[in-house]
């Protein structure tokens, strides 16, 4: 009794953690689209049926967590089973052409000409002027004329802007490239993820998903409905995969695959918490045009190729930083016991100064310890440096750790 009085405790901590969390990004961080009436994604209807406790995030009613399930226990059986989320509020663009990929590298840091074809890769469309992070997104490369992004909602209206503006020079220059930006209305995206996803989904699709290895995609029937794409990736830490349907099917698509008693529908609270146990970044959060790949630890986002022509945007600063070092740098931070820490939580050094501050922070359920990522000096950056977090004006003891916090079981090629 005492250990399952321990996991609902727990459990409640994460899921109003998660609850505050959200609250505060709606309000500190607030989007153009979030002033307007939230737009409801195809599924909305769906998730008040079962239950969704649904909130305003990124101008989108999204669910949260569900009546019959916390967000500790959701994110549990992500870990152990497959959970189904809905991320039909991302963007996702089509850029085609014949310069598509010149097109797409000026923007971002990624060697999206080296890549493979049906290759999906993490970039960061990135700031000439700052080197900052204007949005992290997956970029899939169908083939050398055609790209698929997909991309954050909360930054939609600054990447639509970036795009277009860039795409009106291109084109100015005799450049052929095209871009479509598909609505929520047209194309939806739905993510599966947990180790029993594969073997869940394989019985739906008409391919081999042991040959669909982690950050590769491909085109596949789906419940018999053609033309939908899926990626084998997702923001979980486990293997996974993102669906792109369209809209006017993917209500029964969802419900055929909740028919398995191992699926079940999850949330914003748990893709949190899911996300920071395997040392992901939220834009807006870890991430933002002030914060460099450098120095958020995303060097490898960048091409080798990019680094060596050093004419992706932002590339002189971000080139210098790697000769020559930065003022913070992410990092992973465990704390034993007492309330989690939460964005802007001040981390204080050995003689009581300011080295730092938490960007992200939760009760893990997987581990039972508070986790967070934040910023610091780069002097208290290495693993098991004791640190301190003050939390309503009281200091707790807490150690740098490394990321992910929970190993990533990516499903790649056996070596």
């Amino acid at each position: 009794m005492a250990i399952n009085r321990q996991l609902h405790s727990s459990s409640r901590k994460v899921e109003q953690n998660a609850k505050r969390q959200y609250s505060a990004a709606l309000k500190v961080k607030p989007e153009p689209e979030r002033q307007k009436e939230p737009r409801k994604t195809a599924l909305y209807d769906l998730h008040v049926q079962y239950g969704g406790k649904m909130v305003n995030f990124a101008g989108y009613y999204l669910p949260v967590q569900y009546e019959d399930a916390s967000i500790g226990s959701s994110h549990l059986h992500t870990r152990s089973n497959c959970s189904l989320f809905d991320v039909s509020h991302m963007m996702q663009t089509k850029v085609y052409g014949e310069d598509s990929i010149e097109f797409l590298e000026s923007l971002c840091v990624s060697d999206i000409q080296g890549m493979k074809k049906e290759q999906s890769a993490l970039s960061l469309f990135t700031s000439d002027e700052t080197g900052g992070i204007i949005d992290d997104f997956i970029v899939t490369k169908v083939s050398d004329q055609n790209l698929f992004l997909v991309s954050n909602a909360s930054r939609k209206s600054n990447v639509k802007n970036l795009i277009s503006e860039k795409l009106d020079e291109f084109t100015a220059n005799g450049k052929k490239v095209f871009v479509e930006f598909f609505d929520s209305q047209r194309q939806s995206l739905i993510a599966l993820q947990g180790p029993q996803t594969a073997n869940i989904l394989q019985p739906f699709v008409n391919i081999n998903l042991d040959e669909l290895f982690f950050m590769n995609g491909t085109v596949a029937k789906v419940c018999g409905i053609e033309n939908c794409r899926i990626t084998r990736c997702g923001y979980t830490g486990e293997d996974g995969v993102e669906i792109s349907i369209p809209t006017s099917y993917v209500t029964d698509i969802v419900r055929s695959l909740l028919q398995c008693e191992q699926v079940q529908l999850a949330g914003l609270g748990a893709r949190d918490t899911l996300r920071l146990e395997a040392g992901l970044c939220l834009h807006g959060n870890d991430i933002d045009e002030n914060t460099t790949p450098i120095e958020a630890g995303l060097a490898w986002t960048i091409g080798k190729r990019r680094k060596q022509e050093k004419n992706f945007p932002g590339s002189a600063l971000i080139m210098d930083q790697i000769s020559n070092g930065v003022n913070k740098k992410r990092v992973g931070i465990v704390k034993i016991g007492g309330p989690p820490a939460r964005p802007g939580t001040t981390i204080v050094g050995y003689e009581d100064e300011v080295v730092g501050r938490v960007t992200s922070g939760c009760p893990s359920p997987s581990l039972g310890v508070n986790i967070a990522m934040g910023y610091v000096n780069p002097s208290y950056a290495k693993s098991k440096t004791e640190l301190r977090l003050k939390i309503r004006e009281k200091l707790y003891d807490a150690s740098v750790s490394k990321m992910p916090f929970v190993p990533a079981k990516y499903y790649s090629p056996k070596k």
